[in-house]
């Protein structure tokens, strides 16, 4: 009820129009969804896509086998591991993001030292990047992919692994076609915490991004607070909640699908 009734209020004040005074108009039209065909935002809603995507895509690469590790490591050694993958959440987000500006400043000890090292020219910007936003993204949301891949992965039968090596796979071999399949729900858990954060992100891109880094999140906050244009800021905000419904509905199909396919059979 809670998840449900504010996003049809979004959605119903997606039809109205926008008041002069910030607020929203009388009755409806369809003018504020017809303004979402700005040409500038196709091109927002495809990069807040796919550096979603690719960062879900680092993300789960980095830690499937930090997972693997932590999984198979002595008690003391993973209590530890553990303990370091939850640290950053002790410390503010905003705080942990400004600290990345910190280090990635034109002035900062990071760049000084790669300009020493002539690995970067000193006319060069380690902010206001994409690539930069995927570093701090990537940062920001390993802990997320991380702990699920891990409770997935302490549930795993690692004889099947030496089994596998038994019967002549590689131990490459082994954990791509054993060990990854077998923590398929960590995977999915994963996925979906990592990709749906990411397509509604927004303090990442305003803090570090510049103009080429602006996603759909950093619209939806300059028509809401900077031109008060609620009726459009809904709207928008109503396309990024079917951008983020569509991961969810194959999660759940694939997870019925899965359920069937591990259902016992009945005699």
């Amino acid at each position: 009820f809670f998840f449900l009734l504010p996003t049809i209020i979004i959605f119903a004040i997606s039809f109205k129009p926008s008041d002069p005074l910030g607020g929203v108009g009388e009755g409806w039209t369809m003018k504020t969804i017809f303004a979402l065909k700005n040409p500038n935002y196709p091109e927002i809603i495809w990069r807040t896509v796919w550096m979603s995507l690719v960062t879900t895509v680092i993300t789960i690469t980095i830690s499937i086998p930090i997972a693997y590790h932590i999984a198979r490591a002595k008690p003391w050694k993973r209590d530890l591991m553990l303990l370091l993958t939850v640290i950053p959440f002790w410390t503010s987000f905003l705080i942990r993001i400004f600290a990345w500006k910190a280090v990635l400043h034109p002035d900062g000890i990071l760049k000084k030292l790669l300009v020493s090292m002539h690995l970067l020219s000193p006319d060069s910007l380690l902010l206001y990047r994409p690539e930069t936003v995927l570093m701090v993204m990537i940062y920001t949301e390993l802990p997320f992919a991380i702990l699920p891949l891990y409770a997935a992965a302490e549930k795993f039968d690692f004889g099947l692994i030496e089994a596998a090596m038994d019967l002549g796979a590689g131990r490459l071999r082994a954990f791509v076609n054993v060990f990854i399949p077998g923590i398929r729900s960590g995977l999915q858990s994963a996925c979906l915490m990592v990709l749906i954060p990411c397509i509604g992100s927004y303090v990442i891109p305003d803090v570090v991004g510049g103009i080429d880094s602006m996603m759909l999140g950093n619209v939806i906050v300059q028509r809401a607070f900077v031109d008060r244009n609620l009726p459009h800021a809904s709207a928008l905000a109503a396309v990024m909640t079917v951008v983020m419904f569509l991961p969810l509905l194959y999660f759940l199909k694939w997870k019925k699908q899965d359920e069937k396919t591990s259902a016992p059979v009945k005699r």
